[in-house]
């Protein structure tokens, strides 16, 4: 069965590019995310690969749709191969069923991956500028209650509720709650 794996990197993103590729090489069974490539951890790229037999081949339009860095591009199509199936990349035109397309999905992963890191490296340089100019602020600190904010973390310091008791009570998240802890002295 030929199955497919389209992904884009957020719910606001169009898939029918990928839609379309996918339809007019036989694929049966398609699998979307709609998520960002930059780890494993997506739903439907589990399921597919829970799905997938021996002698299926997954397919995809390019190899940055199901990873964007060569570990877990390698990492998936071993347990694509560990399944008995084949993996072909469309637009880099790879097929893992020979030496070369084994070679061409590692060298084309290591440019997926490159890509990705120099996206990285001018969105942090295009912060970092408007920081300077003054036209980046970050995202604003979350208002909290002061007083509600240590009559909780009393009760927390006290042993009469946990950590996470006292960040749900506050509607706060770790990390919020922590830098408000060291910040008021708490």
């Amino acid at each position: 069965m030929n199955v497919g794996y389209v992904r884009v990197s957020t719910t606001g993103q169009n898939t029918a590019r990928q839609d379309v590729s996918l339809d007019a090489h036989g694929v049966e069974r398609m699998f979307v995310d709609k998520l960002s490539g930059k780890n494993s951890e997506r739903p439907e790229l589990k399921a597919m690969l829970a799905f997938i037999r021996e002698g299926d081949v997954v397919i995809t339009e390019s190899i940055s749709r199901i990873a964007r860095n060569t570990k877990d591009l390698l990492t998936i199509v071993e347990a694509i191969r560990a399944k008995g199936a084949d993996f072909v990349s469309l637009k880099e035109s790879i097929d893992t069923t020979t030496p070369q397309g084994k070679f061409m999905l590692t060298v084309f992963g290591a440019i997926a991956e490159l890509e990705r890191e120099c996206i990285l490296q001018r969105t942090l340089e295009g912060v970092a500028l408007a920081k300077e100019q003054g036209k980046y602020k970050g995202k604003p600190k979350k208002a909290i209650d002061v007083n509600a904010f240590k009559k909780e973390c009393k009760k927390w310091r006290d042993g009469k509720q946990t950590a996470t008791a006292t960040m749900n009570a506050l509607g706060l998240k770790p990390n919020t709650f922590y830098r408000r802890v060291a910040e008021y002295g708490v």
